[in-house]
């Protein structure tokens, strides 16, 4: 079972690649400017890591991950043209199918946690499960929609490339996150902390904890990044040493970097992606309407972890 995992996720990522080769041939087609070739590149690039990640060294993919980024950053990748269907087809469609159009999500999360739960054993089984929900999704739209398999690859391309460079940003992010914990970043944090934490102090150590973990999860964008480093310079020393629930101060202080989340640019898949996805005039007004909301579920957090963890 745990060849096919191997051999399944591997599958995936290749379809990933392939999906961005897609896109940068539908560039080049399409894109008037001499942007078609920035553009183009920035898809192939990124494209190489998913296609054929395990075959090339580390250095020659952070390589490719700084020019993509050099790309990106003299503004050389912009959207291709893609065919749309017309307002009064989409109109036609939402009417037909009601409520129903949220089904391929329900599925995709409801296999995706029963083939995890099932695979528990297995090494990278959530990875797998979120590929096979994704696969059993892709059906049942098929089912519910009859539309056409090149449909699929043409939509696909549009939604990922509308999003552009910021749906490579989570990842990197993560990488980002591991690297600070090797560097030993919890280790300064810690030392910083303690001069301006009491030591025996609980309240004081949750609210470093918890507001640690959403400062630092809105710098690096991902709570999963910051919980490494936060828990190796907070968490351990000043919470969970004072005798407090590892599972209880876990699980708070990974969704209180959650409310960082809310809070910052830096979380792509929640914040940016979102707004472009709409194309919102007003890139920012997601994290506005979310802020006040971030806010008071820090202050529970910090009481609940308080008042329940030790």
């Amino acid at each position: 079972m745990q060849n096919f995992i191997n051999i399944s996720l591997e599958i995936f990522y290749a379809l990933m690649g392939i999906l961005m080769i897609v896109i940068a041939i539908k560039s080049y087609k399409t894109i008037d400017s001499n942007k078609r070739f920035g553009t183009a590149l920035f898809w192939v690039l990124i494209s190489i890591p998913f296609i054929f990640g395990k075959l090339i060294p580390s250095n020659v993919i952070g390589l490719i991950l700084v020019a993509s980024s050099l790309l990106t950053l003299t503004k050389q990748v912009v959207f291709a043209k893609y065919e749309t269907p017309s307002e009064e087809f989409g109109q036609k469609q939402s009417e037909k199918l009601g409520n129903k159009i949220f089904m391929p999500s329900l599925v995709l999360a409801l296999v995706a946690v029963l083939v995890a739960m099932a695979l528990k054993d297995f090494g990278s089984s959530s990875q797998f499960a979120i590929g096979a929900g994704s696969v059993v999704a892709l059906i049942a739209a098929f089912i519910l929609t009859k539309a056409k398999p090149s449909t699929t690859v043409t939509d696909s391309a549009r939604l990922l490339q509308q999003m552009g460079p910021a749906s490579m940003l989570p990842q990197l992010l993560v990488a980002l996150g591991a690297l600070f914990t090797q560097a030993g970043v919890g280790e300064v944090i810690s030392n910083i902390i303690s001069g301006v934490v009491p030591a025996d102090s609980r309240f004081f150590g949750v609210v470093a904890y918890v507001l640690g973990m959403a400062i630092f999860t809105m710098i690096m964008g991902n709570a999963f990044a910051a919980f490494a480093v936060i828990t190796a310079g907070i968490g351990v020393p000043f919470v969970l040493s004072q005798g407090a629930d590892p599972a209880i101060v876990g699980a708070l202080a990974l969704t209180a970097g959650y409310c960082g989340t809310l809070l910052t640019p830096m979380a792509a898949n929640f914040n940016i992606v979102p707004a472009a996805l709409l194309d919102m005039k007003k890139q920012y007004d997601v994290i506005k309407y979310q802020a006040p909301v971030a806010i008071i579920l820090l202050v529970i957090h910090i009481l609940a972890m308080y008042f329940l963890a030790f």
